[in-house]
């Protein structure tokens, strides 16, 4: 199975503007990103799309590859929707450029849902993991995921879900992680369907896929990295790094 790992990139950001070229610990955000991807050796390639030179040159400068988009876009998925339709591989993998804590054991487990018993029947994946901070499980910051009893989505959201109406039983809570995986046809049906209402109001892309009735596969995992959403995030990322003795 030929899998083709896929990063997009894009230097605006509302809430943290530029945060792919900031500094973690003497590595830009998303030279991180890039190595972590790389270093899990699941991939045939692995490829920073990106709107911006700075960014392309980043990841020139240490012998990565990077293309820059021609269009401008929506989402991430659609940037690399640009690339991938030019392209050939059984899977692509999206990997959002400020993720620098991805590691092998959650993608790999990605990867399984396409090479599994149902894998012919897998079009999209993502993953999960369970929170257990009140204070996280409440943040709008977090998109959660309430899931059918064979680990595929029912819907994701910025609040609550499910709703704790019964608090006599243990309600897991899960929070989507931002890694995807399609296969072609899946990815470049995204790009051609409009914005739907659900991912307009939540601003969840992969509501898109819901919403035309195309089933998401999730794999539980146990992430424990820092998404750099806000400058905030820095400061946290570099605690961990600590903790994990990176460098």
């Amino acid at each position: 199975m030929k899998v083709i790992a896929l990063i997009p990139a894009r230097l605006g950001a509302t809430r943290f503007p530029a945060k792919l070229l900031a500094n973690l610990k003497g590595k830009s955000v998303i030279r991180r990103t890039y190595e972590s991807v790389v270093r899990t050796g699941l991939f045939d390639e692995v490829i920073v799309v990106t709107d911006n030179d700075d960014i392309r040159k980043e990841i020139l400068s240490i012998g990565g590859k990077a293309l820059k988009s021609l269009k401008e876009h929506e989402s991430g998925t659609d940037r690399i929707a640009e690339v991938a339709e030019h392209m050939e591989a059984d899977v692509f993998v999206n990997v959002q450029g400020d993720e620098p804590f991805v590691q092998k054991e959650p993608l790999a487990k990605l990867m399984d849902l396409f090479s599994g018993p149902d894998g012919a029947k897998v079009q999209v994946a993502s993953l999960v993991q369970r929170l257990t901070d009140p204070g996280l499980i409440k943040d709008p910051n977090y998109v959660k995921v309430a899931m059918d009893l064979n680990n595929r989505a029912l819907f994701f959201s910025r609040s609550i879900i499910p709703f704790p109406r019964n608090l006599t039983i243990d309600i897991p809570f899960y929070e989507h992680i931002g890694v995807y995986a399609f296969t072609k046809e899946a990815l470049l049906n995204f790009t051609r369907w409009p914005v739907t209402p659900l991912e307009a109001a939540e601003k969840v892309e992969c509501l898109r896929f819901l919403e035309h009735g195309v089933s998401i596969s999730m794999a539980i995992t146990q992430y424990m990295g820092v998404e750099i959403d806000a400058p905030e995030d820095m400061i946290r990322a570099e605690e961990l790094m600590e903790e994990m003795g990176w460098e």
